[in-house]
């Protein structure tokens, strides 16, 4: 199994590619955690109907099931806050898990984790990502 990591650079970049990636990587039945700085209300608000809260730290985790309700949220999402980020999506981080695949948006949407990946993941991955270049976003892949 492989890993990718993927850092957006430029900020202008429309969220199309992560759509893509997260229609094809979060799968209803995959467990789920968000995870919301507890600054976040109203995004914490949001995510509580995907699970069960639990603060920590500075964060508060919501943790519980992908369902069909959460993936048509987050691709149907267009968050208008930019200022700091050039955000995919409300939530800081979303990680999810299944079989041993684990996919991580990290930092609004602006990193992208992926361990356990099969070939057939890396060549989608790789086809989603082709338009764009060494500008756009940093791209791992271990071999």
């Amino acid at each position: 199994m492989r890993e990718i990591s993927l850092q957006m650079i430029d900020r202008r970049i429309s969220s199309d590619w992560w759509k893509k990636l997260v229609k094809y990587f979060v799968k209803v039945g995959d467990s789920l955690e968000i995870r919301c700085w507890k600054e976040e209300s109203a995004e914490i608000q949001r995510a509580a109907i995907h699970g069960n809260p639990t603060n920590e730290n500075y964060e508060v985790s919501i943790k519980g099931v992908v369902s069909e309700r959460f993936v048509s949220e987050l691709l149907s999402e267009n968050p208008s806050d930019k200022s700091i980020y050039n955000k995919m999506t409300k939530y800081f981080t979303i990680n999810t898990e299944r079989e041993g695949r684990k996919f991580c948006s990290a930092h609004y949407g602006t990193e992208i984790y992926l361990t356990g990946a099969s070939d057939g993941d890396i060549t989608f991955f790789q086809d989603v990502m082709k338009e764009y270049t060494e500008e756009d976003f940093s791209i791992e892949i271990d071999k």
